[in-house]
Formats: C-alpha cells, structure tokens, sequence
C-alpha cells in the first residue's frame, strides 16, 4: 500500500510539473506615453509604472505585463487610435481627457459599473467626487481616476511683506484679491510707469469658476455666458486689469519677484518648492500658495484635471486587466507612491490626508506654510472636473477670443454676453 500511494504521489507531482512547464503565461498590455500629464520636468518617467508591474507580477505568478516605452504624449493619442483600427490596443491604457468621451462612446471602453459593483475590496467613496466622475460617461463608470492635479494661488511672500500685506487666508475672497493688488501695483522707482503689480495670468474662466458659473450644460448643447454671475465675473477681471493701467505684465516680472499672485497648478507647486528645483526657479523670493480667491456667488474653488486609466471593452483577460486597473488606480500602496515619487496629487482622500502627506507638504518651512493636506484635501472635495464633450474646446476657443476682446474694451460690454451665449449656442449644434 506504501508503494502504490508513493507511485500515485510521484505521479501527481509529476503531472502537475508537465501541466506548469506547458502553460504559457499570461501577458497584459498596458497603454502610456513618456513622461507625465502636467508639462512640468520628470526625472524618471517609467519609475512609479515599473514598480507598480513588478508588484503586480509578483502578486499574480504567470502574469507578465509590458508596455510601449517611448511614446511622446503629444503622439499617444495617435498611437492609440492606430492600435484599435488593428484591433491590438492594449488591455489598460492612460486616457487623456480630449479622447474620453470619443472612446466612450464607440464602445471602445469597458463598462467598469459592473466590476465596481461585484468587487468587494473596490469602493469608490475612497475618491475625490471630481476624480471619480471625470471617469464617467452618461452616469456610467468607463475609467477609473490615477492622479490629478488642480488651480491654486501662487503668492509672492515676499513682496507682500515688503509692502506689509498679510498673507491671505484660504478661505479669501475677490474683495480681498482685489484689495491686495490694488495697494502692491505701482511704480518703485519714479519713472512714472508702473514697474509692481498685483497679478499675472489670472484668466476670466478662473474668476467665473469661483463665482459658481457652470458654462454648459452636461450634454454641452447648451451654454450660459450670459448668466448674471458670469457678467460679475468678466466686470471683476476687467477692474483687476485696470488697476495696471494698461500696462501688459510679462512672465519676466513674475519671475523676478516683482508681481503678487499668479495661478499655478499643484504639479507646478510640488515641482518648483522643494529642492532642488527651487533653487533654478524662483528663488529670488519666498513664495507659498492657497486656495483662490472666492467670487461674490461661489467659493474657493478651482478646475481638477485627472489621469484616467480605462480598460479595453475587447480584452481577453477581463478580471485581470480590473486587477491591474485596480492595482495602478486604487491600491493604496500605489497611491501613496505617486504622492512620494511625481508632481501630481493621489486621487485618494485617505492618502492626502495621511501622516505621509503631511511630512512631504512640510519642506523645510512647515512653519510658514500657507497651505496643509486638510486645506489640499479641502480644495479636491470643493473642485469641479472640466468638461470633456466633443464641441467644447472649440466652444471655449471662440469663448476666450470674444470675451478678450470684451475685456480689453474693444467690444463694448453692454449685451455682449448675450449675443456671446446666442452665437457658441448655434455653434454646439454642429
């Protein structure tokens, strides 16, 4: 009886190494382009993606996931589309913004809503709502948030002690802005040209997002430029403007310290703050940055741009393609990587807000700093995502040329918010 139980033993074993040594090892593909989505320096491009893999395989044996390395992001739209005509798109792919809704729509996305549903290790109140729903089309869930990035106020501490100005508080409003840049603008030195100012590149679709605008409807049919809060804020960007009076500021006068605020993304922030970067730009001056400012009717509330990561409708190895979608967008581990090793923020409450955060944010300042994880983690619950409908870029194209010409004095303002919304209403019928 020992003897036949060792045969049938032996024989096991050795069937289960014939089955092993035969079966071939699943391979996953996965969609990227070099370097990262905000236009600001990354040293290593590939790190976090590299060390998510090599977690993932070790996680799951005879999985083996690769990737196209080299695809510029302004090419990776182009690389993608090409991919699907010959049907060998990847299983997971980075989903830029403008292509979201066209891959939605065609069916070349996965409907997520089911694998959210059925997974008992995924829930989605871990996000941000922005992030989340940036993902979705027509309420349905086609892509899952990786990172984002969102508006604040660069603020020159510098040049606001100079002129014995506090440093806003986050929760500041157009009054306070306006107030600020009204008494730092003006001429140091006596030529009679003003030579200071208050600030640089703040845009009217800033001032109508904290003043509560929605521009258009959710199906972007639709348009509300004439909306009673868009024409206060148009009038206070045209007060902000006058203030220099008519003087164009240049980037080179922010750079050398000589103007107030200046809007900034995050990835900007986490970029130039901390060493070494700092010491190449801006370092002239001591700088922070908050939340911005709020409008009459709004809040301190800015526009969040998400990464998204989407799972191809025809992939063949459905739940683990969600494994790593999971593994690349909801794995805490991951999270908290792309808060230690990019410029961009985690798209998880639990992680910004983490004992982790709070040592990265601190620098070596920590004393001073103007904005904490609470007041970061404050801002992505307060944002709004963009839209991303077919029509809208062209749609805010002829928006911005109309309302710079508004704002500039060329066109009169007395009903040209109308005729603006008449006239990009006919145009998202196209």
């Amino acid at each position: 009886m020992k003897k036949f139980l060792a045969a049938i033993c032996a024989a096991a074993i050795v069937f289960v190494a014939m089955y092993y040594s035969t079966r071939q090892p699943v391979t996953l593909t996965i969609g990227i382009f070099a370097g990262n989505n905000w236009d600001v320096p990354q040293g290593e491009p590939y790190a976090i993606i590299d060390e998510v893999i090599t977690n993932f395989e070790a996680e799951n044996p005879g999985v083996r996931v690769e990737y196209v390395s080299g695809i510029k992001r302004e090419d990776y739209s182009e690389w993608l589309a090409e991919k699907f005509v010959s049907g060998d798109e990847p299983d997971i792919f980075f989903v830029l913004a403008n292509d979201f809704n066209l891959y939605a729509s065609i069916g070349g996305l996965m409907n997520l809503d089911g694998f959210i549903a059925a997974d008992k290790n995924f829930s989605a109140d871990v996000y941000y709502p922005a992030a989340f729903r940036f993902g979705q089309y027509e309420n349905v869930s086609y892509a899952l948030p990786c990172e984002s990035t969102l508006t604040f106020m660069f603020v020159n501490k510098t040049l606001l002690a100079k002129e014995g100005v506090a440093l806003p508080s986050n929760d500041w409003t157009w009054r306070d802005f306006l107030e600020i840049c009204r008494k730092v603008t003006r001429d140091t030195d006596g030529d009679g040209v003003p030579d200071q100012f208050g600030c640089y590149d703040y845009t009217w679709r800033q001032a109508a997002i904290s003043n509560g605008v929605k521009f258009f409807r959710d199906d972007g049919k639709t348009s509300y430029f004439a909306d009673s809060r868009m024409e206060e804020a148009v009038k206070f960007v045209m007060e902000l403007r006058g203030l220099n009076g008519g003087f164009e500021i240049s980037p080179k006068d922010f750079d050398v310290g000589r103007v107030a605020f200046r809007p900034f993304t995050f990835a900007e922030y986490r970029t130039y703050k901390p060493y070494p970067w700092r010491i190449k730009k801006y370092s002239s001056f001591e700088w922070d940055c908050i939340k911005m400012p709020a409008g009459s009717s709004g809040g301190n509330i800015s526009v969040m741009d998400t990464l998204l990561i989407g799972m191809s409708a025809r992939t063949r190895n459905k739940d683990l393609a969600w494994a790593l979608l999971k593994k690349f967008c909801y794995d805490e581990a991951t999270q908290q990587m792309i808060l230690q090793k990019s410029q961009a923020l985690p798209v998880r409450r639990d992680v910004i807000i983490s004992a982790e955060a709070a040592e990265i944010f601190s620098w070596e300042d920590s004393d001073t700093a103007a904005i904490t994880p609470a007041d970061i983690s404050d801002a992505m619950d307060e944002a709004i995502m963009p839209f991303k409908f077919k029509n809208y870029r062209a749609a805010m194209m002829y928006a911005d040329a109309e309302l710079t010409k508004i704002i500039d004095g060329v066109v009169p303002f007395n009903n040209a918010l109308n005729k603006l919304q008449k006239e990009i209403n006919a145009r998202l019928q196209y």
